[in-house]
């Protein structure tokens, strides 16, 4: 069974993709989620890999961190251009000819690695490796493995030139 953190990502890498392909606002997606606990409930079970006709145990439900999910619902749209332009540099073709559920995905790690400092880079390149393997095409993970790698490594020499600008470090 996945973490209530691990959940989050889940349930936030499906809204964001909702987001892209409708462009409905982040929020009304969220909440649209959280009234809806039958759909809710059976995102949960496909995504946990239970039957349909298996029942849900009430300790399954919601069990998700509600404070991540809502804060990659928000942060993500929000610094959109930066995590962008970063993913831009390290992808091998035009951003809009990702594959929508890995851009999702891709997003969510780089503004784990960009933004969230709580977060290791390596926690979130896992994260993000592992709902690739689950959601994504066919070896989609290695991609996104690849990209936030990439990321991670820029982003720690910079944080290194930031910490010692004399280069005495």
């Amino acid at each position: 069974m996945a973490s209530p953190r691990t959940q989050a990502r889940r349930y936030a890498a499906l809204a964001l993709y909702q987001w892209r392909l409708t462009g409905e606002d982040p929020m009304a997606i969220k909440r649209h989620m959280l009234d809806d606990p039958t759909w809710l409930d059976a995102v949960s079970a496909s995504l946990q890999g239970i039957e349909e006709d298996e029942a849900l145990a009430s300790a399954q439900r919601f069990r998700f961190n509600l404070e991540l999910f809502e804060q990659l619902l928000a942060g993500v749209p929000e610094r959109i251009e930066p995590i962008d332009a970063q993913l831009s540099r390290f992808l091998d073709r035009p951003i809009e000819q990702v594959d929508p559920v890995e851009l999702a995905i891709l997003r969510i790690g780089a503004f784990e690695i960009l933004f969230s400092a709580a977060i290791p880079d390596g926690v979130a390149i896992n994260e993000a490796v592992e709902l690739t393997k689950l959601l994504g095409a066919h070896e989609g993970h290695k991609y996104v493995n690849g990209v936030l790698d990439k990321i991670a490594r820029h982003q720690a020499v910079a944080r290194r030139a930031a910490e010692h600008p004399n280069g005495d470090g």
